[in-house]
């Protein structure tokens, strides 16, 4: 069987980390996998609990529904990304998983990977490893909606993507976006004409480019001008209030 072990100084890539991750759950249980596209839900808020789900091709956005009823984008998974994790705690899901293209999930029972567990300890640190990444991500997401400014949300958003994608082993310079402005807007806490403006500015100052096949499709030169005016835009409002 595959063990997951990281040599000391020596990190796993997280290329290497989700193919372990996944030869690891093929060598010690049952596997069910299944095709998505565009729009279909993995599963739906209230639903029953009995799986977890891991992201094998695709990109995927966890849905919510506010207090006023409106559906309101909580988090976006990428290859090797866990879901399913917040229907634990009250054997119900929280949320909705959906598609957001042709892509494939793992299913596999909660109860199996317990059970397997116990023969394969090194299944409960996957467990226990997605758990923690999944508490890191929400702090991050809070972090970046509580203390960046409008142009700099959508700019780390952009990062965010790219990052992902790069840490997958795809490319950074050339991304097609998976969700419309309005989503974006809704993720981030803007409206949709905030994100357009943003996206506008960051084009401006030739941060991205818009491709001929339409503005969803973004070209960035350089991921690194993105860091920068995510720092600019920060810095800018602060040395506003000193004065």
């Amino acid at each position: 069987m595959t063990e997951v072990t990281n040599t000391p100084n020596r990190p796993v890539s997280v290329v290497g980390r989700i193919a372990d991750t996944l030869q690891l759950l093929q060598d010690s249980m049952p596997i069910q996998r299944r095709i998505v596209r565009a729009g279909d839900s993995v599963y739906q808020v209230g639903q029953a609990f009995g799986c977890l789900y891991i992201v094998n091709s695709g990109y995927f956005k966890m849905v919510n529904l506010s207090g006023e009823g409106r559906e309101q984008v909580v988090g976006l998974y990428f290859k090797g990304d866990w879901l399913g994790l917040d229907g634990i705690a009250t054997s119900h899901y929280a949320c909705d998983a959906v598609a957001m293209d042709t892509g494939e999930v793992w299913a596999i029972r909660y109860d199996a990977l317990i059970q397997a567990a116990v023969r394969t300890p090194a299944l409960l640190t996957l467990l226990h490893e997605a758990m923690s990444r999944e508490l890191t991500r929400e702090h991050d997401s809070m972090l970046s909606l509580c203390t960046l400014p409008a142009d700099a949300r959508v700019a780390g958003f952009l990062r965010y993507w790219t990052d992902a994608l790069a840490q997958r082993g795809q490319r950074t310079d050339q991304i097609t976006l998976r969700m419309t402005r309005a989503e974006i807007g809704n993720y981030l806490g803007m409206t949709l004409e905030s994100v357009s403006r943003a996206l506008s500015r960051l084009a401006r100052g030739d941060v991205i480019r818009f491709t001929e096949k339409g503005r969803r499709d973004i070209h960035i030169p350089q991921v690194e001008a993105l860091t920068a005016f995510i720092q600019g835009a920060t810095v800018a409002p602060m040395a506003g209030a000193l004065h």
